[in-house]
């Protein structure tokens, strides 16, 4: 199976991760939530896509609209510790295809922590964390400490989206399977090693199919923006508050098209460009990766081109000679993604120094290790369905479908913007949603959002998975007077809780509606505006 970079903010390593009415009303007694603008520039729209207009759907009916959530102690998740009491989870009812709102149902998961100031309470404020295919269920309680300030005025809300985790998640292979496709090449240079690659991931799909079939055409962001609509009517509140990281950004600029007159305070960090196709976030992503590596170079007083030749060289003797790992192997696969994982955040370059010294020296473990994290394989051999349904929401959305011919075409391009990460971004564009049994739904996300409350868009200079560059697109994109692009001068895949500047901002923003000036740039001296 092809592994790829996912768009997760990731937890533990030092990197942050994450009553009921039957009319469309405010929850009684919530605090005014408009924001007000404090110099905000309008973006220009000059490069923006034509927008399209949404499909217009059935009416969503009394019992899906109308439904009460019975709130209860949440279970233990796989693995993991039972969340606190002041914890409630609850399930909300949605339709499997909004054009047939009347047809099967499954539910969507939800985590909630109400707010400790009742009387200041704004709403609720919904979090996705990234993935696609990260579950909010598990991630909120593990990173709420974050959110403290939040949770005052803020009943703080995860879910998982559909296909995802609790809310009818997508299955496509056992443990065993997925151990076995540890030992496919992800960077094939033979035949035999190509027809491996894509046999793989033939049979991946084949397995989603399989045992998802029914879901699969549902799966898309568009589907899950619906969704999140009629989670804000359930919880009681006029407009959606929304946090979106990573692959979130990408959720909240869908929702922020279709529902532009329900937009309250979106904040949107480590932003995905909503202007690349597939082959572009491939080529995002060996961009982002690559200076990321060399900024970690740097760091350790290397120079960045003979580092990545380091690099390069180790990678190609595990490509030829995998190190064994007790009863494993660290492929050049598991190495990259181990490498790749340590990028994610400053605070875990010190773990990327110590494996590659093992791995140089013919000890594997600590980059086998970090694969694992990344792969969510836990020491039983168990690992977690989130790439799953990183693939079935993917492939649901993206219409692209890459040969291994067309995908042979970008390595040069792509070696030369990475020789540690581009032959295998570049493969990955035909080994992803190559044979996937249902169409895309469109070649690059909708997030135009005229006459929508302007919304916060937080770039990283130096973050690898969502480069810096697809924050001003994003600002852009959703439009005029829309988009408020805030910089964050730094390293690691999200800024708010590791930027004291971003997190004040952000906080200003959602709690006491400031829209800063369009440009304002945090850096680790001080806060700076302008565009």
């Amino acid at each position: 199976m092809s592994i790829r970079i996912r768009l997760t903010v990731l937890a533990v390593t030092g990197v942050l991760v994450a009553g009921c009415t039957s009319t469309d009303g405010g929850a009684p007694g919530a605090a005014s939530a408009a924001p007000t603008t404090t110099g905000a520039k309008p973006t220009t729209t000059t490069d923006a896509k034509p927008s399209t207009t949404a499909p217009v759907l059935p009416a969503l009916p009394g019992p899906l609209t109308g439904q009460r959530l019975a709130w209860k102690r949440c279970a233990a998740p796989e693995g993991g510790q039972r969340p606190g009491p002041e914890w409630r989870c609850a399930a909300v009812t949605v339709p499997v295809d909004y054009a047939k709102p009347e047809g099967p149902t499954l539910p969507i998961a939800l985590i909630r922590k109400t707010a400790t100031d009742e009387r200041g309470r704004i709403g609720s404020l919904l979090f996705n964390f990234g993935g696609p295919g990260a579950s909010g269920v598990d991630i909120l309680p593990q990173a709420a400490e974050e959110y403290g300030d939040l949770n005052e005025r803020y009943d703080l809300v995860g879910f998982d989206p559909r296909g995802v985790s609790r809310s009818a998640g997508v299955v496509c292979r056992t443990d065993a399977e997925q151990a076995a496709a540890e030992a496919v090449d992800l960077t094939p240079d033979s035949a035999a090693e190509e027809t491996a690659y894509l046999k793989d991931n033939a049979d991946f799909a084949a397995g989603c199919s399989e045992r998802s079939a029914s879901l699969l055409p549902h799966t898309t962001t568009t589907a899950t923006a619906r969704d999140l609509d009629l989670i804000r009517q359930v919880l009681g509140d006029e407009k959606l508050h929304y946090f979106g990281i990573s692959y979130g950004t990408q959720l909240g600029g869908t929702y922020a098209h279709l529902f532009p007159e329900k937009v309250g305070r979106l904040v949107l960090d480590a932003v995905v460009d909503p202007t690349a196709d597939t082959v572009g976030h491939a080529r995002h992503q060996t961009i982002g990766f690559q200076r990321a590596l060399d900024n970690y170079l740097k760091s350790t007083g290397q120079d960045p081109k003979a580092g990545t030749e380091r690099i390069s060289r180790l990678l190609r003797k595990l490509d030829r000679a995998p190190l064994t790992v007790g009863e494993r192997r660290l492929t050049e696969g598991l190495a990259l993604t181990g490498i790749a994982v340590t990028l994610y955040g400053q605070s875990n370059w010190p773990l990327l120094t110590e494996a590659l010294e093992d791995a140089e020296g013919g000890r594997g473990g600590a980059l086998l290790e970090l694969a694992d994290y990344y792969n969510d394989r836990d020491a039983s051999g168990h690992y977690s369905t989130q790439t799953h349904s990183q693939r079935a929401i993917s492939c649901a959305d993206s219409s692209a479908r890459a040969t291994a011919a067309e995908a042979k075409a970008l390595i040069p391009e792509f070696r030369r913007l990475s020789p540690v990460f581009g032959t295998f971004l570049a493969w990955d564009t035909a080994g992803w949603c190559n044979d996937w049994p249902v169409k895309g739904e469109r070649a690059t996300p909708e997030a135009s959002a005229p006459g929508a409350a302007p919304v916060l868009v937080v770039g990283t200079t130096g973050d690898p998975a969502t480069p810096y560059e697809g924050a001003e697109k994003m600002a852009k994109e959703l439009g005029t007077g829309v988009g408020v692009l805030v910089t964050n001068e730094g390293e690691g895949h999200g800024a708010y809780g590791t930027s004291s500047c971003v997190t004040a901002t952000v906080d200003a923003y959602l709690l006491d509606g400031k829209v800063p000036a369009y440009g304002k740039t945090c850096s680790s001296g001080a806060a700076r505006s302008g565009a």
